[in-house]
């Protein structure tokens, strides 16, 4: 039968110690002289630099046209674009001036129209009172005329708007006027005092009044009786007083302004809304003068509600005055950008400030830079950029469309005009970096272009060099796969195909037709002299299925890539690694002098590695890890090596001498490396021959019958005596060929092997790291879960001093713990494990704790020790994890799935379990201490002996006193910041010990009173009538009987286990038992009933415990693993146990009649 094997790496590369021989046996020649003169004559890459030299001028002409087109086309572009990003910005600017413009004199308009509209109606109103009141014009007073004007500043939203009620008064009718002042103006006066609140009373009022219609005389500013027709202000708003001479303004002649008289009389004339300008000047502080230019509006009030009325007459008017700035700003928008407003009048400016003539100005413009709400007045003048001309927009305000026939001699018809301009800052909004940029890019093309061109030149001239330069690789590459004379047969076998140059890796790892994967001969030659190392890792398949498939990946990836190292350091080949087993070879694919001395230097380093790497990686991996062992085979002959054609073709090796090499590992010893009679010959022939001790006694190999094997060691000569140690050997390995196949590797270390260099740390303190590790990623879990704050234990120490109560532990024990809920907003202990760090100083003490409470396991004890609490809190650690990850029928996912688990589901489905990260950390507290102490017999045997402990706590004596072992030197002072960290309220402290209590007490299987009242919980628990209730009693019950179960399962979990895990530890409880009862501590020899009794644990507790964690739905797999892991070790038990029996009995009562 053929062993075949595929290389799927090799580790190595460069020369074998200088040993390799000129030439191999197989006739294919190895010189790199000679192979290099065959790579430069049939390498497919012999002609490149000829078609270099041929394509280089013209590659050199079509350089250059693109460059120069390219060039060109940059230009042409650059200059196109600019021009055209430019036009688009001054189209999008006129468009939006456009824009802006249409809705200014729109709005303008509208308000324009609005306020002449509400200045008819008003006046309407006016005479349809004076005609309702009957009142006699001009002998007319307005009601609630403040009240009204108010109304109509509002309707017309002109801000700062000044209105007046002047009637006109005929000189017939001045002589009556003064009366009629006396009788009205107090009711004028009270309106204003009313709606005003005017700070007067109106005899104050009244005082200031003139009661004769008057005029100033500007000289000496007295008051001069109006004799002619006269337009005095007999109501007006807002109410104000003259501040030069105190007095009101009622009955002030307006006749007497020339800017107000000529408007009358327009308005009397035309019998039509009037408008006009004036300007006058402020003065500000610092000699400066601000100028306002205003608008007088006269609405004519006739004798007659009809308006068109031919024969009305003009009995009095409406005046309003308005400054043109607040108006304009009392309707423009923010999204208005700067644009110069020119108002344009037919008719003269009144120069208000001019107070010996009132003459008018010539020029009537006014400009305004309108930018959003502010309006800013620029001067009486055309202050538009006349750059903007062509873009001018006008519209008219205000046109009385009068013929100028109707009108006195030297009249004006005004006639308003609005013209809108842009202005430079509006336009330059609209200059931007486009063009600019869109010409850099253009250049910059160029420039990257130019770049790429020389690079591209560049690279044309070194073009031969990388073509040379990637064949070297490949053939370097190749040769590390493939045996020169083979690779160089497939380089032929490609170029004959027809297949397309490629590389030849890639070509060898696509597919192929089946017709053309046969043609040509087959590629493999004979290698005469190689050795053949087999590695297998002892123990792997027990220890990898009590572990998570991330723990098996770590430890394999660590140990192969340690391996990979030691090879490429040794030239030795790998040929491949099937699960836990790592194959290599020397003196294949080169031929190699001393491949026999070679592969046992190997095989020799590996085994130091591994030890080394067990010891570190128990840290991190957990307990056992550290007892993995290597078994090494070896074995020297020929091989027949080559490429198998087809998919995924590689180097393989056929023969023999792989099957023996394969048999010598199978037959050989953990911790051992075996080699065949031609090895050790080899080896004598180089001078090692101190390195092979003869097995003892001859190996039956499948296939060959029995032969003589050899064991190597790692020391020479010099270290110790070839005759000494072989005698101790051959002493050493007659003892194991007559012993149990489970024996002790590590008994025979130190004899076979020099182990120095290790790491120093001991199994017990690699186990307290390994603790440390789980319970800090639980404390991790805590810390985040309360947001990440740790407060001072002091305010805690009565309520701690106080836990127990004067009970004992097991009064302490509740069929129900309450555990905490989880909502939605909870935060999830799951997410970022190390975005809140724990102090070095927790670490520190947990470290602390955690080697004291190793060194209070019994050492004697050979199962109930510190191991084991370490193999339980593996189990539980797992356990809880599973929680996390259940199955698909449960609507939860799978480890390592990518959909997220909604924490809340997932509390309700584990029953709380999950809710609270200190849940978790008691349970895995409770397992490393639940056999704190522990005495190596059981409780019966302790109550019999009525020790202390039996007398204080009557049962469970073990368990109570583990609790109060640990419990007391959590307590103690130094471990302060870890009980910090651990729970930070009272009713932390409470759940905690009593989830710490319950779980312990969990671990008393024996007590049949314990055992009934837990299952009768169960029963209650999970029967049909509670699976229908989900009160908070009912999931906390189903939480606190599914924990002692966890812990149950956890403590025994060695039987539902692998079965060589399951037979370890069954061995080890044996000789606590025997020890016990060889010592007076046990009535009966355990080996009597240990085989039915394991039987009837398996039938009776083992197997219904762990249907029931499959029952319960809240471990996933791992509860279906646990159970089909009892079910086998039971059958093989059934099989095989009495025979075990038996060698257990042997073995430790021969230690026991040793030791007496």
């Amino acid at each position: 039968m053929k062993h075949q094997t595929a290389s799927e790496d090799n580790s190595r590369s460069g020369q074998s110690h200088g040993n390799m021989s000129a030439t191999s046996e197989s006739g294919f020649k190895s010189s790199s002289d000679e192979f290099n003169h065959k790579r430069k004559a049939d390498s497919p890459a012999r002609n490149l630099d000829h078609v270099a030299i041929r394509e280089q001028k013209a590659v050199n002409r079509s350089k250059l046209l693109v460059a120069l087109f390219l060039f060109l086309a940059a230009c042409a572009t650059a200059a196109v674009t600019y021009l055209f990003v430019e036009q688009q910005e001054r189209n999008d600017f006129e468009d939006k001036f456009r824009s802006q413009s249409d809705e200014i004199v729109a709005v303008t308009k509208q308000k324009t129209d609005q306020l002449f509209n509400a200045l008819n109606s008003f006046s309407i109103s006016v005479a349809s009172e004076a005609k309702a009141t009957d009142q006699a014009w001009p002998f007319v007073t307005i009601s609630d005329w403040s009240r009204k004007a108010l109304a109509l500043g509002e309707l017309i939203g002109v801000p700062g708007a000044t209105m007046a009620f002047c009637p006109v008064v005929k000189p017939a009718d001045i002589g009556q006027w003064t009366s009629h002042t006396m009788e009205d103006a107090p009711k004028i006066y009270q309106d204003a005092i009313d709606t005003e609140g005017f700070n007067m009373t109106i005899a104050e009022l009244m005082s200031k009044t003139t009661p004769l219609i008057f005029q100033y005389d500007m000289e000496t500013y007295s008051l001069v009786p109006s004799q002619d027709t006269a337009l005095p202000v007999w109501q007006s708003y807002p109410f104000a007083i003259d501040p030069t001479t105190q007095r009101t303004y009622t009955n002030i002649d307006l006749m007497a302004f020339k800017q107000f008289s000529d408007i009358f009389f327009l308005t009397n004339a035309t019998l039509n809304t009037t408008i006009g300008f004036s300007e006058i000047l402020i003065e500000e502080g610092g000699g400066s003068s601000l100028p306002i230019v205003s608008s007088q509006i006269m609405q004519p009030i006739f004798d007659t509600t009809d308006t068109r009325a031919e024969d009305r007459e003009m009995v009095g008017g409406v005046w309003l005055t308005m400054e043109w700035t607040k108006y304009f700003e009392s309707f423009f928008t923010d999204e208005t950008d700067s644009i110069t407003l020119v108002l344009v009048n037919s008719c003269p400016t009144y120069n208000l400030n001019n107070e010996e003539t009132f003459r008018e100005e010539e020029v009537t413009v006014v400009s305004y830079e309108i930018n959003g709400q502010e309006a800013t007045y620029l001067g009486e003048y055309d202050a538009h950029d006349p750059q903007y001309d062509a873009l001018e927009v006008t519209s008219i305000l205000v046109d009385l469309d009068i013929e100028s026939s109707s009108i006195p001699s030297g009249q004006c018809i005004p006639k308003l005009s609005l013209h809108l301009y842009p202005t430079e800052q509006f336009e330059e909004t609209f200059h931007t970096a486009k063009r600019f940029l869109y010409t850099g890019v253009i250049i910059a093309i160029f420039v990257f272009t130019s770049f790429v061109f020389l690079l591209y030149d560049y690279f044309v001239g070194r073009r031969q060099r990388k073509v040379m330069d990637r064949i070297i690789m490949q053939d370097q590459l190749v040769a590390n796969v493939f045996p020169t004379a083979i690779r160089n047969r497939l380089y032929d076998g490609m170029g004959k195909s027809g297949r397309p140059g490629g590389n030849f890796v890639d070509g060898f790892d696509n597919d192929y037709e089946a017709d053309k994967v046969t043609n040509g001969a087959p590629m493999a030659d004979l290698f005469p002299n190689t050795t053949i190392i087999f590695t297998d890792i002892s123990g792997f398949t027990a220890w990898s299925s009590a572990r998570e498939p991330q723990q098996v990946f770590t430890l394999l990836e660590t140990i192969y890539a340690a391996f990979d190292r030691v090879a490429y350091r040794h030239n030795v080949f790998k040929v491949e690694t099937v699960g836990d087993s790592y194959v290599a070879a020397t003196g294949v694919p080169e031929p190699m002098k001393e491949h026999a001395v070679t592969a046992c230097k190997f095989a020799r380093d590996c085994l130091k590695k591994m030890k080394e790497i067990t010891l570190k990686l128990e840290v991190s991996l957990g307990p056992d890890t550290s007892d993995l062992e290597l078994r090494i085979g070896i074995h020297s002959g020929q091989v027949t090596a080559g490429v198998l054609r087809g998919e995924r073709s590689r180097f393989q090796l056929f023969g023999d001498t792989m099957n023996t090499a394969a048999r010598m590992e199978s037959t050989g010893r953990a911790n051992c490396i075996q080699i065949t009679a031609a090895t050790a010959d080899l080896l004598k022939e180089g001078g090692f021959e101190n390195m092979i001790i003869p097995r003892a006694e001859k190996t039956f190999v499948k296939g060959k019958g029995e032969m003589q094997t050899y064991w190597l060691r790692s020391t020479n000569s010099k270290r110790v005596r070839a005759m000494d140690t072989a005698h101790r050997i051959e002493s050493t390995i007659s003892e194991e060929e007559t012993a149990d196949s489970s024996f002790s590797a590590s008994d025979r270390a130190d004899d076979l092997f020099d182990m120095n260099g290790v790491d120093s740390m001991n199994k017990t303190q690699r186990l307290v790291e390994w603790n440390v590790e789980v319970l800090m990623s639980l404390l991790q879990q805590i810390v985040i879960s309360r947001g990440g704050s740790r407060k001072s234990i002091k305010p805690l120490e009565v309520a701690e001093s106080n836990i127990r109560s004067g009970q004992t532990i097991l009064e302490e024990f509740v069929p129900i713990i309450h555990l905490k809920r989880l909502d939605n907003d909870s935060v999830d202990p799951r997410q970022s494990p190390s975005a809140i760090p724990i102090g070095d100083d927790v670490k520190s003490e947990l470290r602390s704790f955690l080697t004291n409470i190793a060194q209070m396991y019994t050492d004697g004890n050979p199962f109930h020790n510190f191991e084991h609490a370490s193999h339980v809190t593996a189990s539980v650690k797992k356990l809880l994890k599973r929680i996390v990850h259940v199955e698909p029928g449960n609507g939860l996912t799978q480890p390592n799935a990518s959909s997220e688990v909604n924490m809340v589901d997932l509390a309700g489905h584990s029953y709380g379990i999950t809710s609270d990260p200190l849940t978790q950390f008691a349970v895995v507290f409770a397992a490393i201490i639940h056999d704190v102490d522990h005495p190596g017999v059981p409780n019966t045997q302790l109550v019999r002996e009525n020790t202390r402990n039996a007398l204080v706590y009557k049962k469970s004596v073990a368990e109570q006193n583990s609790v109060e072992l640990a419990w007391e030197m959590l307590m103690q002072d130094e471990y302060r910041e870890l009980r910090a960290c651990i729970y930070q309220t009272e009713e932390g402290l409470k759940r905690f010990r009593q989830l710490v209590v319950n779980t312990v007490m969990a671990t008393d299987i024996v007590d049949k009173e314990l055992q009934e009242l837990r299952k009768a919980r169960w029963e209650t628990a999970f029967s049909d009538a509670s699976n229908l209730r989900s009160d908070e009693d009912s999931e906390d019950r189903k939480a606190t009987i599914v924990i002692e179960h966890l812990i149950q399962a956890s403590d025994v979990v060695h039987t539902m286990q692998h079965w060589h895990i399951y037979k370890s530890w069954n061995e080890k409880f044996f000789h606590e038992c025997y020890k016990a009862y060889k010592s007076g501590r046990a009535d009966v020899d355990p080996s009597i009933n240990w085989y039915t009794g394991e039987i009837g644990f398996f039938d009776f507790y083992v197997i219904p415990l762990a249907k029931k964690l499959d029952d319960c739905g809240v471990f996933g797999v791992s509860s279906h693993e646990y159970l089909n892991y009892a079910t086998a070790n039971r059958d093989e038990w059934v099989r095989d146990g009495e025979e075990l029996v038996k060698q257990f009995l042997e073995k430790y009562k021969d230690k026991s009649e040793g030791g007496k």
